[in-house]
């Protein structure tokens, strides 16, 4: 059993399977099977931003089929070859500010299994580049049909849609506008 982060090589390659043994108090993502330490407690301007966002997509679901989930939720986006039971081929586990997820056949006890429809970062200090790039690339390649980075610091919403495969920026909301999904209507 792992217990401490120090136990595990920072350059090593895991997977799912190797996720589930660990048992310490830092979180941790892999993405592409790499060790990524996940922030340490979001400030108050991204909890407040979260809330904010949560409130009104839990009223817009509450009778709906899809459904809204806030970090810490695992979301594992498995390799092309997975099959159900295979955590050995999961090499993406990440824990997204907040998803919704309109399937749920992709809803587990564990989390989620495949991509979410719709994704929203909350950037921190620590995070805006791993947002942009990292994430934004994985969420890209894995189907993700909408993502959102939402910049508390510049008060400002990226709201990217998939098209051809690729996420495509669509609009950015700056402070007082009422930012829109293009998937669910609100």
């Amino acid at each position: 059993m792992i217990t401490d982060l120090s136990q595990l090589d920072p350059n090593g390659t895991y997977t799912y399977a190797d996720y589930l043994k660990w048992s310490f108090e830092q979180s941790v993502e892999l993405i592409k099977g790499k060790l990524y330490n996940m922030s340490p407690a979001p400030r108050a301007a991204h909890q407040r931003v979260a809330m904010r966002i949560l409130h009104t997509l839990f009223n817009q679901f509450a009778q709906q089929s899809c459904e809204v989930f806030a970090a810490p939720f695992d979301v594992r986006l498995p390799n092309p070859d997975y099959e159900p039971g295979f955590n050995t081929k999961i090499h993406t586990v990440v824990q997204p500010d907040i998803c919704v997820i309109c399937d749920a056949a992709k809803i587990d006890e564990f989390g989620c299994v495949g991509p979410p429809d719709w994704i929203i970062e909350i950037t921190s200090p620590s995070t805006h580049k791993k947002d942009f790039n990292e994430k934004f690339d994985l969420y890209e390649s894995a189907g993700v049909r909408e993502y959102w980075i939402v910049v508390p610091k510049s008060v400002e919403i990226y709201v990217y849609a998939l098209v051809d495969g690729r996420l495509e920026q669509v609009e950015v909301y700056e402070q007082n506008s009422k930012a829109t999904s293009t998937l669910f209507h609100n």
